[in-house]
């Protein structure tokens, strides 16, 4: 036992401080291993405006942290973005104040798209050619909804950002979260089923969104799997997509009717501006006010107009105003019909003088005689006669028929 206590205390009397630690581990990782070349997928990318840039270097089963400083970085020739895949050379790194290691990146080249980014853009081509992402299909979100589904994690920021900015704007409406997981593992099939759910709320929502905060490529892949985005786009209520800040676009944001770069966003894109509203309500109900007022003063001068009228002040006079009338009307037309029968019969006495000038009854009153056959037909020459044939003579009382006996011509 005694043994054990000094040996024990031995120990103690060698112990080393982190920091102490740290350095030794400094020294002997960045002098063990030389500058090489490394390849990997980027992700995680962060640029400060001190010009650095941070970034994770990983393949299929492991990552490692990486720097360019800012004398580096400024002589790239290429953006670094996530998803790439780049060859970085440089040497490890020991930071001791946290006892992490990292590469400090000296050189870098681009080698191609990763390979996550590569199963990105062929779903996104495959998915496009089908016409998910049409224009066309986009709904317009609902002017006022009262009833909206969010879809997301309920112990993330995105629900408390969301809220937040929905109180400030939301008048009387029903905000349902409904729970879901927004990355890792079996996050899809989460999102599937929280769209699903979505659809069978009654009464129906007006607006489902689907939201999370930023991310890498590796957290916000569940929002670019094929169920998650064919779900959104196949929902039959307006759809939503906050996933990811701007520089973050997903196949969800381009199946989804409305993008917001955030879920503060998708509540300013869903819910309109209290203010604004109110504001019109109160723009509305004056103008209201004095369309009323107009159209009351309108009438009521109409009815002091129609109760000033003679009609309603005194009735009588016109009654009598337009018997006078109707008496004057009677006696004009009663001369003028009398004027017309005296022209009407002055007309007819020249018309019967100039007839009775002209009639053959005249002429049989000075002893002359018309003849004609039977038929009525005019003779005038005795060659149109034959003997025995039946005449008939008018005379000027009356008309004698024979029968010719002899002809005699000129």
């Amino acid at each position: 036992m005694n043994d054990f206590f000094e040996s024990e205390s031995d120990g103690l009397t060698q112990a080393v401080s982190v920091s102490e630690l740290n350095h030794q581990l400094k020294a002997v990782v960045e002098g063990t291993f030389p500058m090489m070349w490394v390849a990997g997928e980027v992700t995680d990318v962060a640029k400060p405006r001190s010009g650095h840039i941070y970034f994770t270097l990983k393949d299929d089963d492991s990552q490692i942290r990486a720097v360019m400083w800012r004398n580096v970085a400024s002589q790239l020739r290429f953006d670094l973005e996530n998803g790439q895949s780049i060859l970085c050379y440089g040497g490890l790194e020991v930071y001791t104040v946290r006892g992490t290691y990292q590469i400090v990146v000296r050189k870098a080249r681009p080698q191609g798209i990763g390979a996550l980014q590569l199963a990105f853009e062929k779903l996104k081509k495959r998915l496009n050619a089908e016409g998910l992402f049409a224009a066309e299909r986009k709904r317009p979100l609902p002017r006022h909804p009262r009833r909206v589904g969010l879809i997301t994690s309920p112990s993330g920021a995105a629900v408390h950002d969301f809220l937040v900015a929905a109180d400030d704007r939301m008048i009387g409406a029903e905000i349902f979260v409904i729970p879901a997981q927004v990355q890792g593992s079996g996050a899809a099939e989460t999102i599937v089923r929280g769209l699903r759910a979505a659809a069978m709320v009654r009464p129906k929502l007006d607006v489902v969104i689907v939201a999370r905060g930023g991310g890498s490529l590796e957290d916000l892949w569940c929002f670019n799997e094929e169920p998650v985005v064919r779900a959104i786009a196949e929902c039959p209520v307006p759809t939503v997509s906050a996933v990811g800040h701007e520089v973050d676009v997903t196949l969800a944001d381009l199946a989804a009717d409305v993008r917001a770069l955030t879920p503060t966003d998708a509540a300013t894109k869903v819910f309109s501006d209290r203010t604004a509203i109110a504001q019109r309500v109160v723009d509305l109900s004056r103008r209201l006010e004095r369309a009323i007022r107009y159209e009351v003063e309108r009438r009521q001068f109409a009815l002091e107009s129609l109760a000033n009228h003679p009609a309603m002040t005194k009735p009588m006079e016109i009654v009598h105003l337009r018997s006078r009338l109707l008496d004057e009307l009677d006696q004009r037309a009663k001369g003028a019909i009398d004027r017309r029968l005296q022209q009407s019969k002055s007309n007819v006495s020249e018309l019967a003088a100039t007839l009775s000038a002209l009639s053959p009854l005249s002429t049989l009153a000075r002893g002359y005689s018309v003849t004609s056959d039977l038929n009525g037909r005019g003779i005038s020459n005795a060659a149109e006669l034959r003997v025995g044939q039946r005449i008939r003579t008018r005379l000027a009382d009356g008309a004698v028929v024979s029968t010719v006996d002899e002809i005699e011509t000129d």
